[in-house]
């Protein structure tokens, strides 16, 4: 199984709200890129990225956690994130039964995610083409 037939079998086996609430936040971010690479990691964890991780997404006993790789610094002006924010890289929404995430936040997280993780791969490879040649003797 790939990547994203192991996340349809991860949502299909939580039959509560959990599975319809991260069945929506994958829609959201397949909508904003649907480039975004869907991965599998650290044995059961639903994994977006593009340039590097975006973000991964749990689902616990009583609340679906989505937590961004670069959290920390990205723009949160309308305060989505709930958890993490004593870290200095994490950043997490834990969304509980009953809990309206606001989506147009999350989106513009996730779009500056993006941004972020692209400006750092172009500088990669700015830094790297600009190093000098070593030459063979």
């Amino acid at each position: 199984m790939d990547a994203s037939e192991l996340i349809d079998k991860y949502i299909a086996g939580l039959t509560d709200w959990r599975g319809s609430t991260l069945s929506q936040l994958r829609a959201i971010i397949r909508d904003i890129d649907p480039e975004m690479l869907e991965e599998w990691k650290w044995m059961g964890t639903p994994t977006w990225s593009h340039n590097g991780i975006i973000a991964i997404a749990n689902a616990h006993k009583n609340k679906v956690k989505v937590t961004f790789a670069q959290g920390a610094s990205l723009p949160d002006p309308n305060k989505v994130f709930n958890n993490g924010l004593e870290g200095n890289r994490w950043r997490a929404i834990d969304i509980f039964e009953g809990s309206k995430v606001d989506e147009p936040a999350l989106r513009a997280l996730i779009r500056a995610a993006i941004a972020q993780n692209t400006l750092k791969t172009k500088d990669k490879a700015q830094r790297k083409s600009a190093q000098p040649r070593k030459q063979r003797v």
